[in-house]
């Protein structure tokens, strides 16, 4: 029975599960459940996740949610995954659980809810929150400095000084994407101090083409919703300050 994963591409972690399977052959089934119209919260998919959350997985009678503990059970239970993603070696895989265990309680703490409460509450029909979104900062700002000084030291291109990338690389990196949503300064203000963290996204996103590109295509579009209202805001207003387009980094 093929692999169904359930997911919203707008969802940071649902999008690491789907290039995960894209990159190492997974036959997968995608179904949608978009958040936007609240479909994650009804009982049937209830039934597969109690949690009310995304991404959720069922491999024929045995149902799994929490994006870290499907990549995990992916990387072992289907056949032909590269080692890199997921080593035999306890010591590598220990030391990728510490880097998913802290992905959960800083950097998407921080980015996450700053992204919401400076650019998609609106699309999503909900009011900006600017002391959510300043305390948001902080957090995020703090998780960048970490990444930058502590999980990405030394020379290797991803994170634990490896050459090639593992599930950890692709979670945190999927969380950063939504980044690309913020406007231009607003996003340079927050990742141009921190050149390692640039230059490690992009090792991530070439080692995962073309199905990095394909899947944050979502991403995209909601910057050209945002532009948009940007645009019918400023013209309602007499258009005299309108902003220039977002300008996309992929």
């Amino acid at each position: 029975m093929k692999l169904k994963v359930y997911a919203d591409r707008m969802s940071q972690p649902s999008r690491a599960v789907i290039i995960f399977c894209k990159v190492n052959g997974i036959d997968y089934e995608e179904i949608k459940v978009h958040i936007s119209k609240g479909q994650h919260l009804t009982p049937e998919f209830a039934e597969i996740n109690p949690m009310k959350q995304l991404p959720a997985i069922a491999d024929g009678r045995f149902k799994l949610f929490e994006s870290h503990a499907i990549l995990i059970y992916l990387a072992c239970a289907f056949p032909g995954v590269a080692d890199h993603w997921y080593p035999a070696d306890v010591f590598k895989r220990s030391k990728i659980h510490s880097v998913l265990d802290w992905h959960h309680s800083n950097l998407r703490r921080g980015a996450a809810p700053y992204v919401f409460n400076t650019t998609i509450a609106p699309i999503l029909g909900r009011p900006l929150n600017p002391q959510a979104a300043a305390e948001a900062e902080i957090i995020l700002s703090s998780s960048l400095s970490k990444l930058e000084s502590f999980w990405l030291k030394g020379n290797g291109r991803f994170l634990l000084g490896g050459n090639q990338p593992s599930i950890a690389d692709l979670s945190l990196v999927c969380e950063l994407m939504q980044l690309e949503v913020l406007d231009e300064k607003d996003r340079t203000r927050l990742l141009g101090p921190h050149k390692k963290v640039q230059q490690w996204i992009e090792n991530t996103r070439n080692a995962t083409n073309p199905h990095f590109d394909e899947v944050h295509r979502v991403i995209m579009l909601a910057k050209e919703r945002q532009q948009h209202q940007l645009l019918k805001a400023t013209k309602n207003e007499g258009g005299s300050n309108m902003k220039k387009p977002l300008v996309s980094r992929m």
